[in-house]
Formats: structure tokens, sequence, C-alpha cells
């Protein structure tokens, strides 16, 4: 499979593949609606709509989004759209499981639920791919929303989750800086231990499937001229395709930093579920959340090939 160097491509890959159905919890919101039109449109995917029945159609009326009458379910509350939703995609009524317009701890309580829903056992963890201006490659910063202050293990499966999706878009040996604020061990500073246990992890093949190094500070990490000027020899440096964050504060902002101030494209997953999440932040654009579903829809399909 050819490397996807940029979202647009993930869409075209989509078109490619067999359509999923694609489960979207409290859907009735403008964003969501018009990235389920677009995504028809393509026929990457079909949908169970779930939450207010009577605002999610006047709503798909203004976007010019046509639904029979069995894709909308309607719910209560917010809550019971979540719980809906995931069960639809337990009980294989639905391939991909979607956050519309609820808050994202409610919408991921449904999805962590121990009995109901979509936890295998793995360390879940969210993925957020770029496409930055001025590069010639997508870039993945893990784990920018789910886990708070991973511990080094949990980073270990963090970095075996994103792995595995990068595998998916075709990358099969993908270069992952592990980032911190310097880019030199030092015991004050864990983020700058754990880096070097990870890069030594990898080494020994305790990690595979990918090049793993660091500390990083961000400018070695993704910039070949601010890795030579501090003398940094290293395959990552500078060509990093995924940025392992410290902690969510760290990711967080980056994440925004990209969105608000660098115009960047973006698509976000949870990875390590049972089957595809679709993650992405309520004042995500439309564009975003369409870029998500294909994304959503490649995993999907290559976790039933693997």
């Amino acid at each position: 499979m050819e490397m996807i160097k940029a979202l647009d491509q993930a869409l075209a890959k989509a078109e490619m593949l067999e359509p999923v159905t694609v489960a979207v919890a409290a859907a009735e919101d403008i964003e969501v609606l018009e990235a389920v039109r677009d995504a028809k449109k393509r026929n990457i995917a079909q949908f169970r709509l779930f939450g207010d029945q009577q605002h999610i159609e006047s709503l798909s009326e203004k976007v010019g989004l046509e639904l029979t009458s069995d894709e909308v379910i309607h719910t209560k509350s917010h809550l019971e759209a979540c719980a809906k939703a995931v069960e639809a995609v337990r009980i294989d009524r639905a391939d991909v499981v979607m956050k519309g317009m609820v808050h994202s701890s409610d919408f991921l309580r449904a999805v962590l639920n121990k009995e109901k829903g979509l936890r295998t056992g793995k360390v879940l963890s969210h993925v957020a791919v770029f496409e930055a201006p001025g590069y010639d490659r997508l870039i993945h910063i893990t784990d920018p929303a789910l886990n708070v202050a991973p511990t080094l293990q949990e980073k270990k499966q963090i970095l075996e989750n994103v792995i595995e999706f990068c595998h998916s878009l075709g990358n099969e040996n993908p270069k992952i800086a592990c980032l911190a604020a310097v880019e030199v061990v030092n015991p004050n500073m864990p983020p700058t231990v754990e880096a070097a246990v990870l890069t030594q992890m990898n080494r020994r093949g305790q990690i595979k499937g990918a090049v793993i190094d660091g500390p990083f500070g961000l400018d070695n990490a993704v910039s070949i001229r601010a890795a030579k000027h501090k003398k940094i020899d290293s395959e990552v440096a500078g060509r990093a395709d995924v940025l392992l964050v410290p902690d969510i504060e760290a990711g967080n902002l980056l994440y925004k930093s990209l969105v608000y101030f660098g115009g960047s494209h973006l698509g976000g997953l949870v990875l390590g579920a049972r089957n595809p999440v679709i993650l992405t932040s309520r004042a995500d654009t439309h564009e975003s959340k369409l870029y998500s579903i294909a994304l959503a829809v490649i995993q999907a399909s290559y976790q039933k090939n693997v």
C-alpha cells in the first residue's frame, strides 16, 4: 500500500474501500451533519444518527442532507445517545462510533463502560492527524485528549496503538519522536528519562514496527535545520512522523496551536478500542470530522484484514 501523506489522499483511499456504518452519538449539530452529508456523497460510509430526532431532521434540511426513516434513532438525552451509539457498534449494527455534539467525558464514559463499552484490555489513546503547511507528510500527535499523565508503561501502549495506525496508512516504519522540553536526558525532568527508556525499548525489540528516538524538543523533532544546528545525529531528528507528547497539557496546546496559529487540517481518532472511535473537538470544522470519518474507514478495513 502506498503511504498516505495528505488527508485528501485518505479520503481517496476511503472511497476505494467498502463503506462502513458509523453510529453518531448526539448528531444534532450542523458541522457533524455536514460531514455526514459529504461522507454519504462520497459513498465512504452509511450512518445511524442518535439524538433528538426532530432537531436532527431540522438541521439536516438546512445542510441538504437527505435521511431515511431508519437512519435517525430518537433518544431522550445525550447520555442515552452515547449509550445507544456504542451499543450499536457492540452488537455489530455499526462498525464505527463517532462523537457528535456531546461532552467528550460523557461520550468516553460510554465507550469505556466495562460491561457495555468497547474495551479490549488495551490502553485507549487519542491520535490527532495533522496536515501542516510546509510539510510533505502527515504529522501524528499522541496523546492530546485521553491520557492525562501517562506512565511509562502506558506510553509504551500508546506507541503500540499509533504504530498500528500508521501501518494502516501505509507507513510501515514510522519515525517517532518522544517530546520533552529539552533534547538531553535530565533526571530532574521525568519525560526526558522516559523518552530515553522508550528509545532503548525500541532498539531492543520491546516496541516493534517503528523507529523511536528521544528525548527531542519540538524544534529538532520536525526541523532538519534545527537538528543539524544542535548536532543531533538521528534517523528521527527533523523527520518525525509521530510526536509522542509527555502529557495531555502539552498535547492539547500543541493540537490547538497547529489549528489556530498554524492553519493545519486534521482528523482525530481513539485507538485501542474494539472498533474505531471518532473523537474530534466540538469546535472542529465539518472538514475535520469528514477526514476523521475517512481515517476510521481505513482503520476499520485494516483491522478486518490483519
